[in-house]
C-alpha cells in the first residue's frame, strides 16, 4: 500500500482538545519504559529534547521517570504548545516547551544527552527532517529513542486497527488514526532511511502497528 500523505501540524483547536484529553496511556507508558530500560540511569540528570511534544502527555511522563533531568520540548503547532504549558503544573521548572518546525526551530541549546519523540516520523512529508534533526542536536554518546507507528499492508488492516485500538473514542480521534496509519512507513523504509541519514540506529517492530528506534550516536 503506497503512503498517503496527512497534514504536518495539528492546529485545528477540537483536534487539539481531542488530542489533550485522550487515554494513550498504554502506548505512551510502553514507550517511557522503553526508554527507561535502555537509558538504565534512573538517576539521569542531563538535559533531554522531545521532537514533536505534542500536547506532552509524553513529555510530562519522561519528566517523572527521570525526576531530576531538564527538558526541551518542540512542536510546530503553536495551540499543542499552549495545550503543554497548560497542563505542566509543577513540572514546568523543568521543561521549556518551543514553539518551532523543524527543522528551523532554534533551541536554547546545542546538543543533548538523550533525543525522544513519538509519533512525528509519519506526519513528516520528509523523514530526513528528524533524522537530520536528531543528528544536529546530538553528540558522540546520545542515546536516541524514537516512537512511531507502522503502515499497514491494506486499508482493510488499516480499519481493523483503528476499530481494534480506537473502536471506543471520539470520531475525530478514529478519522486522525486512520490517516496517520496510511501515512506511516515501513519497517522497511525507516531501514532506508536511517541507512541514507548514517545514523546506526536499531528500529524493530514492537507491536501489530508500532516500530521502536532506538541506539547512541
Amino acid at each position: 500500500m503506497e503512503r498517503q500523505l496527512e497534514p504536518e501540524l495539528m492546529e485545528d483547536p477540537d483536534q487539539v482538545e481531542a488530542y489533550a484529553r485522550a487515554d494513550f496511556s498504554v502506548p505512551h507508558n510502553d514507550f517511557i519504559e522503553r526508554i527507561r530500560s535502555f537509558v538504565g540511569r534512573p538517576d539521569f540528570n542531563g538535559s533531554a529534547l522531545d521532537l514533536g511534544c505534542g500536547p506532552g502527555d509524553v513529555t510530562f511522563r519522561f519528566a517523572r521517570a527521570f525526576p531530576s533531568c531538564r527538558i526541551d520540548a518542540v512542536d510546530g503547532s503553536r495551540p499543542m504548545i499552549e495545550r503543554a504549558r497548560a497542563s505542566a503544573g509543577g513540572l514546568a521548572q523543568r521543561i521549556r516547551f518551543i514553539h518551532g518546525r523543524l527543522p528551523f526551530v532554534t533551541l536554547p541549546q546545542q546538543n543533548y544527552e538523550i533525543i525522544f519523540s513519538n509519533s512525528l516520523l509519519h506526519h513528516l512529508p520528509d523523514p530526513q527532517i528528524l533524522w537530520r534533526s536528531i543528528k544536529t542536536h546530538s553528540r558522540p554518546g546520545t542515546q536516541v529513542a524514537v516512537m512511531d507507528l507502522l503502515r499497514p499492508d491494506s486499508i482493510e488492516t488499516a480499519r481493523s486497527l483503528v476499530k481494534t485500538y480506537a473502536g471506543e473514542e471520539l470520531d475525530i480521534l478514529q478519522r486522525d488514526f486512520y490517516h496517520s496509519l496510511l501515512a506511516a512507513f515501513s519497517l522497511e523504509e525507516i531501514k532506508a532511511q536511517l541507512i541514507r541519514a548514517d545514523l546506526k540506529l536499531n528500529p524493530e517492530q514492537i507491536s501489530d502497528r508500532h516500530v521502536f528506534i532506538k541506539g547512541i550516536l
